[in-house]
């Protein structure tokens, strides 16, 4: 799913657009046991509560694709009788009606999801009638091309709000707050089918992580069936080992400085489209012929790239390079600079020392106080060689 699918089925969540037809959900304490169950129609909940499930359905829908939103796709043996895509459709095609398909599911979430707090497992069923689309893109809400049915489930976390005073109007004075369980946003979820090319598709679900570094393979696995993908971090860490591997010896300051500001053009220039930016072997190679990279280093790039990651990895180019800041690290200072004046960092030879230099204007703060730099000569009136 991409960017725009995922908002069209994130926009159904408010009341006068609601397609939820049940919710059903369970309560489990931190010893796996199961505290208590609700089955209702949806629309049959009080309006203020409502809401308050419409915020977590969301959330479940929100954040980034590759980082967050993770398209997963289902083997076929998942597909086969008995599989865990098998399963699903029984689920959502019984409209969760069907108490102990329920069960099956709820026992099978909490073998799988380790937690030692409580957490509620929501599940809900939708049916939402797909409008056609005009040739310059505009909705024809009384041209259906067809019915998107679909389940959500979400697994959010139920923790002790925190102690303290609170004002009770029956004796008018303030007194220890009761201590409540509260829903949090969810830790993990997912949507099943998914909704690719605005159209059901029952080969794959989207998955939902709030920690992108924490995405549950002991449960995607066993209760889905699905193969996980790279995190985030790991595409990060998996990059950055080709990139080394392949420069060598060679790995120098202004080739890296020149993939990173490649990087962010390539997410500039794809911001406003659908789909993410996606890299695989020969791009991630393309990159580095771009960015400077010797086509002598190049010669042994396809082995180091499957050493590192596989043949068929790829990665978003979104989880590779920080838009918001290009970092220069040693082991006792930190340089920052934004992304777009990485021209203000050179790299000179000063006195035999290899230096940083950074260019300064009148605005400089120490301490977050502004200060006054002395004017003085540069390198080159000194006699230094850049």
């Amino acid at each position: 799913m991409n960017k725009k699918e995922i908002a069209e089925i994130k926009k159904q969540f408010t009341q006068d657009k609601c397609a939820i037809t049940r919710i059903c959900g369970c309560y489990v304490d931190g010893e796996k046991n199961k505290k208590t169950e609700l089955k209702e129609a949806f629309l049959s909940l009080p309006e203020e509560e409502m809401f308050k499930y419409f915020n977590i359905f969301r959330k479940a829908l929100s954040g980034s694709i590759g980082r967050n939103l993770l398209n997963m796709e289902f083997p076929l043996e998942a597909e086969e009788p008995g599989g865990t895509q098998d399963f699903l459709m029984q689920l959502k095609t019984s409209a969760l009606k069907d108490e102990n398909l329920l069960e099956e599911f709820y026992d099978k979430v909490i073998e799988n999801y380790y937690s030692v707090e409580n957490y509620l497992i929501l599940l809900i069923h939708g049916v939402y009638d797909v409008p056609g689309k005009a040739a310059d893109g505009a909705e024809m809400f009384d041209a259906s091309d067809e019915v998107y049915e679909h389940i959500l489930c979400c697994i959010c976390p139920v923790t002790l709000s925190k102690p303290g005073l609170a004002y009770d109007e029956t004796s008018n004075s303030f007194k220890t707050r009761v201590l409540d369980r509260v829903v949090d946003m969810p830790d993990i979820g997912f949507l099943f089918p998914a909704f690719n090319d605005r159209s059901t598709d029952i080969h794959s679900l989207l998955y939902y992580a709030a920690k992108p570094e924490e995405l549950r393979f002991d449960f995607v696995e066993p209760v889905l069936g699905c193969e996980v993908p790279m995190s985030a971090g790991g595409q990060k860490e998996t990059f950055q080992t080709i990139v080394e591997e392949t420069l060598g010896d060679e790995c120098e300051y202004e080739v890296v400085k020149n993939i990173h500001e490649k990087l962010n053009e390539m997410i500039e220039e794809k911001k406003d489209e659908p789909e993410p930016v996606v890299l695989d072997k020969a791009e991630v190679k393309r990159l580095l012929e771009y960015s400077g990279v010797e086509e002598e280093q190049l010669s042994g790039f396809d082995e180091k790239y499957i050493a590192a990651a596989g043949e068929n990895v790829q990665f978003m180019a979104s989880n590779l390079a920080n838009t918001r800041q290009f970092e220069i690290k040693t082991p006792d200072v930190i340089v920052k600079v934004s992304p777009d004046r990485t021209d203000l960092v050179q790299t000179k030879i000063i006195d035999g020392r290899k230096c940083l230099v950074i260019e300064l204007n009148d605005q400089v703060e120490v301490n977050g106080i502004q200060v006054r730099m002395p004017n003085g000569l540069n390198c080159e009136e000194e006699g230094y060689d850049g």
